[in-house]
């Protein structure tokens, strides 16, 4: 591991010792966006209740900065990311995009659809709503029913935060761990339980190229934690 010290929040490194995480064989590379978990879903519209314009525009800022997107040369070609939040009121419900919408720049009504209930150990998914939810669903719900303060999380894939993340000391899921799994849902909570996050946070998942999660209070501070972490890993990387 690098040598770090981190000092009234500045981070110091030894430059010659970076991570350099093990890029998967192809015939290893998992299939982007497959959903893994048994799914219960109805299809109806989106209660008029439900205002998406503000999780919509940070989702259209995530895609700018190509956090939530689709590149032919990565990931088999399929789209990848997405942003879910809480529906204040409703306990474990939350609202999250839908699955393979990622090459979208501005999503619909129609591209959203509600989490009304999540079993981890059984594997299970129930919704609603015109669409099927994102593959990573499970991983959201799993820090939504850890940590109640949680009301907002964004999933993309930054290969930057990704590759610097023991540089940095970022909590991570272990590489043998794959995505939108039980493993990665309890991998989660343990994360969680071990307490290295406070109001917001963010971590890797190294079993998931380029894979990162980050959740706060409210989108703004979700969004903050995963720009001051890609702005860290720029500068890492010009030394």
């Amino acid at each position: 591991m690098a040598a770090v010290l981190v000092t009234q929040n500045r981070l110091f490194y030894n430059k010659n010792d970076l991570f350099v995480p093990k890029i998967p064989a192809p015939h290893m590379v998992e299939t982007e966006g497959v959903i893994k978990y048994q799914l219960n879903h109805t299809d109806c519209q989106l209660d008029q209740s439900i205002d998406i314009a503000r999780i919509d525009a940070w989702r259209s800022i995530m895609h700018r900065l190509g956090v939530i997107g689709q590149c032919k040369k990565k990931y088999a070609g399929y789209g990848y990311g997405n942003i879910s939040q809480r529906i204040a009121g409703n306990g474990e419900q939350f609202l999250i995009s839908g699955t393979q919408t990622g090459h979208l720049e501005t999503l619909t009504r129609n591209d959203y659809c509600i989490i009304v209930h999540a079993d981890l150990q059984a594997n299970r998914i129930t919704s609603r709503g015109p669409c099927r939810p994102s593959s990573e669903a499970l991983t959201h719900a799993a820090v939504y029913q850890q940590d109640s303060a949680v009301s907002d999380i964004i999933h993309g894939h930054c290969p930057e935060i990704w590759q610097q993340t023991a540089v940095i000391g970022l909590p991570h899921s272990a590489e043998s761990i794959p995505y939108g799994t039980p493993e990665m849902a309890e991998a989660v909570q343990r994360l969680l339980q071990a307490g290295d996050f406070r109001q917001s946070g963010l971590f890797t998942m190294l079993g998931h190229e380029d894979g990162v999660l980050a959740f706060a209070a409210d989108m703004a501070g979700a969004a903050r934690e995963l720009i001051d972490c890609l702005a860290l890993a720029l500068a890492i990387a010009r030394h």
